[in-house]
């Protein structure tokens, strides 16, 4: 009877891992939106491809318990800005995900950091306090980002950085 009751737990958390794991073809086809949005709009693409995994780890449908949907977790305000009209259509999301870095890019100056923490916590707040934004999650955020990205791209983090100096990896 236990052994039964393992089993059905075992196959139960397998069929639900299932279900969640994107499929090949949406994933193929999600990977390539990213790198063609990416390259259109000039936003690197390991930058969108690290957003993705973190944000959604690629479900296509993924919601965030603060309301935001999709790969690229389009909160509802900011998707009618960027006329996305269904967060869960892939291209929709990855297009209006992608056009949105790109403008934190423009008005950040292609400084990564505040493009990582403004993508998380909105750009009227990061835009406001810049570098001095200390939100613990937020920071976390970006350094996780930061992380991957540089795993991503294979760069090796530097160590030293002078005042002069501005990392925007």
């Amino acid at each position: 009877m236990r052994a039964a009751l393992i089993f059905a737990q075992v196959l139960s958390a397998i069929s639900i891992c299932w279900a969640q794991t994107p499929k090949p073809q949406e994933r193929f086809e999600a990977e390539y939106y990213v790198a063609s949005y990416a390259h259109h709009y000039k936003v690197p693409v390991a930058l969108v491809r690290v957003i993705v995994e973190r944000e959604s780890n690629w479900q296509p449908c993924a919601v965030s318990p603060k309301g935001a949907v999709g790969l690229m977790q389009l909160m509802p305000a900011t998707a009618r800005w960027l006329g996305v009209r269904d967060r869960c259509n892939l291209e929709q999301n990855i297009s209006g995900g992608v056009r949105y870095l790109a403008c934190l890019m423009r008005l950040f100056h292609d400084d990564l950091r505040l493009v990582v923490a403004a993508f998380y916590a909105g750009e009227d707040v990061i835009g406001r306090r810049t570098l001095a934004y200390r939100n613990p999650d937020v920071v976390a955020y970006v350094a996780r980002i930061r992380t991957a990205y540089l795993r991503e791209t294979r760069i090796n983090p530097r160590t030293t950085n002078t005042s002069s100096e501005r990392d925007v990896r």
